[in-house]
Protein backbone atom coordinates (compact mmCIF):
# COMPACT_ATOMS: atom_id res chain seq x y z
CA UNK A 1 0.00 0.00 0.00
CA UNK A 2 1.74 3.21 -1.33
CA UNK A 3 1.64 6.09 1.12
CA UNK A 4 -0.64 7.94 -1.00
CA UNK A 5 -3.38 5.96 -0.30
CA UNK A 6 -2.68 4.75 3.36
CA UNK A 7 -5.98 3.85 5.17
CA UNK A 8 -6.30 3.72 9.03
CA UNK A 9 -7.46 0.94 11.27
CA UNK A 10 -8.76 1.27 14.58
CA UNK A 11 -7.93 -1.48 17.13
CA UNK A 12 -9.20 -1.08 20.30
CA UNK A 13 -7.33 -2.93 23.50
CA UNK A 14 -4.18 -2.78 21.65
CA UNK A 15 -1.99 -1.57 23.99
CA UNK A 16 -0.81 -5.76 24.66
CA UNK A 17 -1.81 -9.09 23.66
CA UNK A 18 -3.98 -10.10 20.60
CA UNK A 19 -4.96 -6.44 20.09
CA UNK A 20 -1.43 -5.44 19.89
CA UNK A 21 -0.57 -8.64 17.64
CA UNK A 22 -3.21 -7.35 15.25
CA UNK A 23 -2.14 -3.59 15.38
CA UNK A 24 0.67 -4.70 14.54
CA UNK A 25 -0.25 -7.12 11.73
CA UNK A 26 -1.79 -4.34 10.06
CA UNK A 27 0.50 -2.11 10.04
CA UNK A 28 2.79 -4.71 7.86
CA UNK A 29 0.05 -4.25 5.64
CA UNK A 30 0.47 -1.10 5.62
CA UNK A 31 -2.50 0.76 7.24
CA UNK A 32 -1.79 3.72 9.84
CA UNK A 33 -2.80 2.69 13.57
CA UNK A 34 -5.36 4.18 15.78
CA UNK A 35 -4.02 2.15 19.40
CA UNK A 36 -7.00 2.81 21.30
CA UNK A 37 -7.24 1.90 25.37
CA UNK A 38 -8.63 2.45 28.37
CA UNK A 39 -5.51 2.05 29.94
CA UNK A 40 -2.97 5.68 30.36
CA UNK A 41 -2.05 6.93 26.95
CA UNK A 42 1.88 6.03 28.24
CA UNK A 43 1.05 2.42 28.65
CA UNK A 44 0.34 2.30 25.34
CA UNK A 45 3.27 4.33 23.72
CA UNK A 46 4.96 0.46 23.35
CA UNK A 47 2.50 -0.42 21.23
CA UNK A 48 2.45 2.81 18.98
CA UNK A 49 6.33 2.84 19.03
CA UNK A 50 6.58 -0.87 17.29
CA UNK A 51 3.73 0.45 14.93
CA UNK A 52 5.64 3.59 13.64
CA UNK A 53 8.58 1.88 13.28
CA UNK A 54 7.06 -0.39 10.14
CA UNK A 55 6.99 2.91 8.43
CA UNK A 56 3.46 3.86 9.38
CA UNK A 57 1.70 6.48 11.47
CA UNK A 58 0.05 5.44 14.73
CA UNK A 59 -1.22 7.61 17.71
CA UNK A 60 -2.80 6.16 21.02
CA UNK A 61 -6.11 7.21 22.42
CA UNK A 62 -6.72 6.48 25.49
CA UNK A 63 -11.08 5.67 25.52
CA UNK A 64 -13.31 3.47 27.72
CA UNK A 65 -15.38 1.54 24.99
CA UNK A 66 -18.36 1.25 27.13
CA UNK A 67 -18.50 5.11 27.27
CA UNK A 68 -20.86 5.97 24.29
CA UNK A 69 -20.14 9.83 24.33
CA UNK A 70 -16.10 8.86 25.24
CA UNK A 71 -16.46 6.29 22.34
CA UNK A 72 -17.89 9.64 19.86
CA UNK A 73 -14.94 11.89 20.78
CA UNK A 74 -12.65 9.82 20.35
CA UNK A 75 -13.79 8.46 16.82
CA UNK A 76 -14.21 12.37 15.66
CA UNK A 77 -10.87 13.10 16.69
CA UNK A 78 -9.30 9.76 14.94
CA UNK A 79 -11.12 10.86 12.12
CA UNK A 80 -9.70 13.90 12.09
CA UNK A 81 -6.16 13.21 13.06
CA UNK A 82 -5.94 10.75 9.99
CA UNK A 83 -8.58 11.90 7.62
CA UNK A 84 -10.58 8.92 7.26
CA UNK A 85 -11.52 5.52 9.00
CA UNK A 86 -10.94 2.35 6.91
CA UNK A 87 -10.79 -0.83 9.71
CA UNK A 88 -12.69 -0.81 13.24
CA UNK A 89 -11.08 -4.37 14.93
CA UNK A 90 -13.17 -4.65 18.10
CA UNK A 91 -10.67 -6.56 20.30
CA UNK A 92 -11.12 -4.93 24.08
CA UNK A 93 -12.24 -7.00 26.44
CA UNK A 94 -12.78 -8.34 30.00
CA UNK A 95 -13.31 -10.98 32.29
CA UNK A 96 -15.06 -11.14 36.08
CA UNK A 97 -15.33 -15.06 35.81
CA UNK A 98 -18.06 -16.76 38.43
CA UNK A 99 -20.13 -19.48 38.81
CA UNK A 100 -23.76 -18.12 38.01
CA UNK A 101 -25.16 -18.83 41.61
CA UNK A 102 -22.45 -16.56 43.01
CA UNK A 103 -21.90 -13.73 40.33
CA UNK A 104 -23.02 -10.65 40.80
CA UNK A 105 -25.25 -7.88 39.16
CA UNK A 106 -21.66 -5.65 38.95
CA UNK A 107 -19.53 -8.19 37.34
CA UNK A 108 -22.80 -9.34 34.59
CA UNK A 109 -23.19 -5.94 33.81
CA UNK A 110 -19.08 -4.98 33.62
CA UNK A 111 -18.66 -7.47 31.41
CA UNK A 112 -21.75 -6.98 28.81
CA UNK A 113 -20.60 -2.92 28.87
CA UNK A 114 -17.11 -3.62 27.83
CA UNK A 115 -17.61 -6.58 25.77
CA UNK A 116 -20.71 -5.79 24.13
CA UNK A 117 -21.90 -2.45 24.46
CA UNK A 118 -18.24 -1.41 23.46
CA UNK A 119 -18.53 -3.30 20.44
CA UNK A 120 -21.82 -1.15 19.89
CA UNK A 121 -20.24 2.26 20.68
CA UNK A 122 -17.34 1.72 18.24
CA UNK A 123 -19.36 0.49 15.38
CA UNK A 124 -22.32 3.32 16.02
CA UNK A 125 -19.78 5.78 15.98
CA UNK A 126 -17.57 4.46 13.21
CA UNK A 127 -19.86 3.89 10.41
CA UNK A 128 -21.02 7.08 9.84
CA UNK A 129 -17.44 8.27 8.48
CA UNK A 130 -17.51 4.38 6.47
CA UNK A 131 -20.40 5.06 5.05
CA UNK A 132 -19.71 8.71 3.53
CA UNK A 133 -16.81 7.21 1.54
CA UNK A 134 -18.63 3.92 0.81
CA UNK A 135 -16.63 1.40 2.09
CA UNK A 136 -15.10 -0.01 5.21
CA UNK A 137 -14.07 -3.26 7.04
CA UNK A 138 -15.47 -4.13 10.32
CA UNK A 139 -13.57 -6.88 12.71
CA UNK A 140 -15.57 -7.89 15.88
CA UNK A 141 -13.39 -10.21 18.43
CA UNK A 142 -16.04 -12.86 19.63
CA UNK A 143 -14.56 -16.26 21.08
CA UNK A 144 -15.40 -19.91 21.40
CA UNK A 145 -17.68 -19.74 24.74
CA UNK A 146 -20.05 -17.60 22.51
CA UNK A 147 -20.68 -20.26 20.32
CA UNK A 148 -20.45 -23.14 22.56
CA UNK A 149 -21.00 -21.22 26.35
CA UNK A 150 -18.89 -21.96 29.23
CA UNK A 151 -19.54 -22.86 33.15
CA UNK A 152 -18.59 -19.92 34.85
CA UNK A 153 -18.64 -17.57 32.44
CA UNK A 154 -22.35 -16.62 31.56
CA UNK A 155 -21.27 -12.58 31.20
CA UNK A 156 -18.50 -13.60 29.14
CA UNK A 157 -20.37 -15.79 26.79
CA UNK A 158 -23.50 -13.88 26.50
CA UNK A 159 -20.98 -10.78 25.33
CA UNK A 160 -19.62 -12.90 23.12
CA UNK A 161 -22.77 -14.48 21.44
CA UNK A 162 -24.09 -10.90 21.33
CA UNK A 163 -21.08 -10.24 19.43
CA UNK A 164 -22.19 -12.69 16.68
CA UNK A 165 -25.24 -10.99 16.48
CA UNK A 166 -24.22 -7.40 15.88
CA UNK A 167 -21.59 -8.63 13.19
CA UNK A 168 -24.59 -10.24 11.50
CA UNK A 169 -27.38 -7.51 11.87
CA UNK A 170 -25.08 -5.33 10.59
CA UNK A 171 -23.53 -7.07 7.61
CA UNK A 172 -27.33 -7.37 6.55
CA UNK A 173 -28.37 -3.23 7.14
CA UNK A 174 -24.71 -1.96 5.76
CA UNK A 175 -23.98 -4.42 2.56
CA UNK A 176 -25.39 -2.29 0.42
CA UNK A 177 -22.35 0.89 1.23
CA UNK A 178 -19.32 -1.48 0.51
CA UNK A 179 -19.05 -1.94 4.63
CA UNK A 180 -18.51 -6.00 5.44
CA UNK A 181 -18.98 -6.89 8.79
CA UNK A 182 -17.22 -10.34 9.96
CA UNK A 183 -16.13 -12.20 13.91
CA UNK A 184 -13.08 -14.36 14.38
CA UNK A 185 -13.76 -16.56 17.39
CA UNK A 186 -10.95 -17.49 19.18
CA UNK A 187 -10.19 -20.93 20.83
CA UNK A 188 -7.44 -20.96 23.73
CA UNK A 189 -5.12 -18.35 23.38
CA UNK A 190 -2.02 -17.41 25.31
CA UNK A 191 -1.96 -14.14 26.28
CA UNK A 192 -2.19 -12.38 29.72
CA UNK A 193 -5.70 -12.79 29.95
CA UNK A 194 -5.25 -16.32 30.11
CA UNK A 195 -1.94 -16.41 31.85
CA UNK A 196 -4.68 -16.77 35.61
CA UNK A 197 -5.31 -19.85 34.33
CA UNK A 198 -4.12 -22.93 36.93
CA UNK A 199 -2.06 -25.69 35.13
CA UNK A 200 -4.73 -27.96 35.25
CA UNK A 201 -7.13 -26.04 33.24
CA UNK A 202 -4.81 -24.97 30.76
CA UNK A 203 -3.74 -29.22 30.42
CA UNK A 204 -7.67 -29.16 30.26
CA UNK A 205 -8.27 -27.38 27.55
CA UNK A 206 -5.26 -28.55 25.68
CA UNK A 207 -6.77 -31.93 25.73
CA UNK A 208 -9.81 -30.46 23.67
CA UNK A 209 -7.72 -29.09 21.13
CA UNK A 210 -6.97 -31.16 18.04
CA UNK A 211 -4.00 -29.50 16.56
CA UNK A 212 -2.25 -30.12 19.95
CA UNK A 213 -1.14 -26.48 20.18
CA UNK A 214 -2.05 -23.12 21.77
CA UNK A 215 -3.08 -20.26 20.08
CA UNK A 216 -0.94 -17.54 19.63
CA UNK A 217 -2.01 -14.23 19.56
CA UNK A 218 -0.18 -13.99 15.49
CA UNK A 219 -2.99 -16.55 14.87
CA UNK A 220 -6.34 -14.06 15.36
CA UNK A 221 -3.70 -11.45 13.89
CA UNK A 222 -3.44 -13.26 10.29
CA UNK A 223 -7.41 -13.79 10.37
CA UNK A 224 -8.10 -10.32 11.04
CA UNK A 225 -5.75 -9.09 8.35
CA UNK A 226 -7.00 -11.52 6.21
CA UNK A 227 -10.65 -10.25 6.84
CA UNK A 228 -9.09 -6.56 5.92
CA UNK A 229 -7.99 -7.41 2.64
CA UNK A 230 -9.23 -6.94 -0.74
CA UNK A 231 -9.23 -11.34 -0.72
CA UNK A 232 -12.04 -10.80 2.10
CA UNK A 233 -13.95 -8.60 -0.32
CA UNK A 234 -16.93 -11.04 -1.15
CA UNK A 235 -17.26 -12.07 3.06
CA UNK A 236 -19.62 -10.75 5.25
CA UNK A 237 -21.57 -11.63 8.32
CA UNK A 238 -19.39 -14.63 8.60
CA UNK A 239 -18.05 -15.91 12.00
CA UNK A 240 -14.66 -17.54 11.68
CA UNK A 241 -13.57 -19.59 14.30
CA UNK A 242 -9.40 -19.93 14.85
CA UNK A 243 -9.34 -22.13 17.73
CA UNK A 244 -7.25 -25.29 16.70
CA UNK A 245 -10.02 -27.39 15.85
CA UNK A 246 -11.91 -26.98 19.70
CA UNK A 247 -15.33 -25.69 17.72
CA UNK A 248 -16.46 -28.08 14.58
Amino acid sequence: MSDNVRKTAIVTGASRGIGRAIAVKLAKSGYNIAVVDACPLEMSQDAVDEVKALGVDAKAYQCNVADFEKVGETVNQINEDFGGIYILVNNAGITRDGLLIKMTEENFDSVIAVNLKGTFNFIKHTTPVMMKKREGRVVSISSIVGLEGQAGQVNYSASKAGIVGITKSCARELASRNITFNAIAPGYVETPMTAVLTDKQKEAIFEMIPLKRYGQPEDIANAVNFLCSEDASYITGQVLSVDGGMHM
